[in-house]
């Protein structure tokens, strides 16, 4: 029987600007899996997502797609996620059909159609994107999931600026992802219908810091 792939982080430790953020940090996805991270704000949820990507280095640790390190092949692991951070790539002088035409065409998607339906954007395909609203805009991120697949999803609060239907349409493309065998990670700071997912609290790796005469603090 073949082992299942799997994409993990093992002993995970990371330092940002002079600062421990998260150390002796694991994880685990299989395909079909939804990881979502929780945590306080500073807890490292940004960070570890960018690790993950390929974006970060952590200062001890792997994080490895079945078994290889993301060092090791890092054009491979590019070619295999989508990350969609805090800002929206969308160019003002393209509609939301080129800038999807765009990014499908740099994966060899064909997918165009199926993602402004997917996010509802069918209505404004034409329109350029300086005249989007912010709830657009992140819509017209987000359709590039769909528009150009790829099997890991890594997103960096997905949910900044859509209304409630908005997010419905997004839970529907995760569980279609998911049901294909898709991997997402991701990180809201709203509830977020992942059925059978799994949460990382990452406030449960923060490192522990004694007061400078080396005592617990009693409070």
């Amino acid at each position: 029987m073949t082992s299942p792939q799997l994409f993990t982080g093992r002993d995970l430790l990371c330092l940002r600007g002079g600062r421990l953020v998260f150390q002796d940090l694991d994880f685990q996805l299989a395909a079909g899996g939804c990881l979502t991270l929780v945590g306080p704000n500073g807890s490292g949820k940004s960070t570890l997502l960018r690790l993950m990507a390929g974006l970060l280095k952590p200062l001890r640790g792997t994080i490895a797609w079945n078994g290889v390190a993301l060092g090791q092949d890092p054009e491979a692991h590019r070619a295999r996620l989508h990350y969609v951070g805090h800002l929206d790539a969308v160019k003002a002088s393209f509609t939301c059909r080129e800038m999807l035409a765009f990014w499908a065409g740099l994966r060899g998607g064909v997918g165009v159609d199926a993602a402004l339906d997917a996010f509802a954007i069918d209505t404004i395909a034409d329109v350029p994107g300086r005249f989007l609203s912010a709830g657009q805009r992140r819509r017209l991120s987000l359709a590039r999931l769909v528009a150009a697949p790829a099997p890991l999803w890594l997103l960096d609060e997905p949910t900044v600026g859509l209304d409630r239907a908005s997010v419905a349409l997004l839970e529907e493309a995760i569980a279609r992802h998911r049901a294909g065998g898709g991997r997402v990670v991701l990180s809201t700071h709203i509830d977020l219908a992942t059925p059978g997912g799994e949460l990382l609290d990452l406030a449960t790796f923060a490192p522990v810091e004694d007061d400078q005469d080396g005592t617990e603090d009693a409070a």
